[in-house]
């Protein structure tokens, strides 16, 4: 039977939900987590005494926060015992919205790799301030520390951060070129403007998980890296003949990245960071097939702020 009147609290935490997602994804650095941490958020919001919450934004925020951290605690064990690099779980983002710029940098796959050496609650201190805008006071209440040790706990992770975070940023058309070029060439087995394209100590990580067949260290230099794409075009990868695999450029956690595809699924994504001069110094490559279902959705994301 449906409700003849509609749940305003319903639509009070769907107003939110885009936000309290984006709060949860840069805390987690996987979007099904997220989305877990959200339904979760969904149960305690309908069973609180909603006509005591003044400002139900701070109040989700909570939620969401609280649920996110104790979620990452969870999986902490899980992350320490993974195969291989672990690298976070990509999505397809909305380019151009009015704050892309910071969001594109906030959610990129290379903050999220520095975020993930954070403890869960530098993480969320520092994803609420520094993302999020939010006092120290509202953050101190939503994390239910007190308010020197919030400051305290900013303080060190945005320490933490700024010494490991990457040092450039490149214009976004600069970034999109490099990136086009870049799959022309794997994509070709045109190994000489793939090492144009790279700087000489680039460092590539894959991410299989265990479940596909992934370096399961770091592969560093120009030359290797450049050979590893090269043989896209010519050898078949998890089973994917060459002539049935698909390349796509899209947007990836703000920035230009690929997907690849065949045989009806998606096997890989990989994103690119760049020095001051455009050349590639960081790839990431997602082909854990577990973190790939929400690529594989199709649906893109505004990871906004508000």
């Amino acid at each position: 039977m449906t409700h003849p009147y509609p749940d305003p609290g319903q639509q009070v935490f769907n107003d939110h939900r885009n936000l309290l997602f984006s709060v949860a994804y840069r805390i987690l650095g996987t979007a099904v987590d997220a989305e877990d941490a959200v339904q979760d958020a969904w149960i305690k919001w309908s069973a609180a005494d909603r006509s005591q919450v003044a400002e139900p934004k701070a109040y989700l925020t909570r939620i969401v926060s609280n649920l996110a951290m104790e979620r990452l605690r969870s999986t902490r064990h899980k992350r320490e015992t993974y195969v291989g690099p672990w690298l976070p779980e990509p999505i397809l983002t909305i380019a151009d919205t009015a704050d892309a710029v910071t969001n594109a940098e906030s959610v990129s796959m290379a903050m999220l790799v520095v975020l993930e050496s954070l403890s869960p609650l530098e993480r969320a201190v520092f994803v609420l301030k520094e993302v999020f805008g939010f006092n120290h006071a509202e953050i101190a209440e939503a994390v239910e520390r007190s308010e020197p040790a919030v400051r305290q706990a900013v303080h060190r992770a945005r320490e933490h951060v700024q010494a490991r975070r990457p040092r450039f940023t490149v214009d976004r058309p600069r970034q999109s070129e490099v990136t086009e070029r870049f799959l022309d060439a794997a994509t070709g087995g045109d190994i000489n403007t793939l090492m144009e394209l790279l700087s000489p100590d680039v460092t590539l990580w894959t991410d299989g998980g265990g479940k596909v067949r992934q370096a399961l260290r770091p592969v560093v230099g120009a030359q290797t890296v450049a050979a590893w794409f090269a043989a896209i075009g010519t050898v078949t990868y998890q089973g994917v003949d060459p002539a049935d695999m698909k390349a796509d450029l899209v947007e990836i956690n703000g920035g230009p990245g690929m997907v690849f595809s065949g045989s009806g699924r998606v096997i890989a994504t990989v994103t690119f960071d760049f020095d001051a001069d455009g050349r590639i110094t960081t790839i990431h490559n997602v082909a854990n097939p577990d973190k790939l279902r929400v690529i594989a959705g199709g649906r893109p994301r505004d990871l906004g702020t508000h």
